[in-house]
């Protein structure tokens, strides 16, 4: 097949129908653009009144293509975005045209949403990157495909435009069972796993609280799969009985649902320490520690969790992009508190 494009810049395409095409014509501009524009996205821009079929405009994206129709499509500059830019610090491991790697601090929220408008790592994106965005769904804003809680530190990559949006998003929606993707956190929990290495296998659904999650049947309406990998990499004040008061654990998500290694460790009996919501009834055990340790775990008023490892395909180079980051101040400080180092004074 031959280049469709007779005319080709930055706000119009204008391309002639081979004669070897058929279907929908939003179907088929979606696949001769080699996924610069999604299909909704060209769907919309139809219904708009973008297109334009020898002359003529159409606004019918399920209008049949013919063999010498040419085919006009205007594409409008990505609008501003509705989430202002603000000039917040951004701690970033990697940038280029099609996506940026950064570490989120624990504090700051991913996404501008009811009581959260301004002062989001979405805010800050969009306020770093500039120009630099080519939209996403026809806005100037940076495309999300994973998300980390509020209180939650760690690694995280973002797309700047459509085609990176989709590429990374599948991969996450695959999770790593064909690709390169992986995720790994790290925990403080209470108490040991009694498995050093293990692999929880629970569904996760909605809680009685509309914004917590609990381990649900398989047959539950709500019940979707989750699936954690932990391995215990250090214990802390263990006892002759091979018991430990606290573990740091790895985790490796093959799934990624909203507070999966929160609900998946406090459903083992082992809770990240200064988990509000899901290891409020382990608080009592910071009475069992030295006070130096016990000061410390007091004084962590967030759950204990980092996401430390990323890694995925470059969604332009196929490349694997591997990242690493340490635990900020504040977890680093509980870890030594823990192991009763000389490092566990004020961060």
């Amino acid at each position: 097949m031959t280049d469709p494009f007779k005319e080709a810049d930055a706000t119009r395409k204008v391309l002639t129908v081979p004669e070897d095409a058929e279907g929908r014509m939003d179907a088929w501009l979606a696949a001769t653009l080699a996924g610069d524009f999604s299909r909704s996205r060209i769907k919309a821009l139809i219904e708009e009144g973008a297109a334009v079929v020898n002359g003529k405009v159409t606004t019918e994206p399920k209008r049949k293509i013919q063999p010498g129709d040419v085919v006009e499509l205007a594409l409008p500059a990505p609008r501003d975005p509705e989430p202002q830019g603000e000039d917040i610090p951004l701690d970033v491991l990697y940038e280029d045209d099609d996506l940026i790697v950064l570490v989120k601090p624990a504090g700051l929220v991913v996404h501008p949403g009811a009581g959260n408008w301004t002062g989001t790592l979405v805010n800050a994106l969009i306020a770093h990157c500039g120009t630099s965005l080519s939209g996403i769904g026809g806005v100037r804003r940076p495309g999300i495909v994973h998300r980390l809680d509020k209180e939650t530190s760690g690694v995280m990559v973002a797309a700047k435009n459509d085609a990176a949006h989709r590429h990374l998003s599948d991969q996450f929606a695959d999770h790593g069972r064909s690709g390169p993707l992986e995720r790994a956190y790290q925990a403080v929990v209470w108490g040991r796993p009694r498995q050093l290495k293990g692999t929880i296998d629970a569904p996760l659904g909605r809680g009685n609280d509309r914004t917590k999650r609990a381990v649900k049947r398989e047959d539950a309406d709500d019940a979707r799969e989750a699936i954690t990998h932990y391995t215990v990499v250090e214990r802390y004040m263990e006892t002759e009985a091979a018991t430990s008061l606290a573990s740091l654990v790895e985790c490796r998500l093959e799934t990624g649902r909203t507070h999966q290694i929160r609900v998946h460790m406090a459903h083992i009996g082992h809770p990240l320490i200064g988990d509000p919501e899901y290891g409020a009834a382990f608080r009592t055990k910071a009475n069992l520690l030295p006070e130096k340790a016990r000061a410390v775990v007091n004084g962590f008023h967030r759950q204990a969790l980092h996401a430390f490892m990323l890694q995925f395909e470059h969604p332009t180079t196929g490349e694997t992009m591997h990242f690493e980051a340490p635990p900020p101040a504040d977890m680093e400080q509980l870890i030594n508190a823990l192991r009763g180092t000389d490092d566990a004074g004020t961060p």
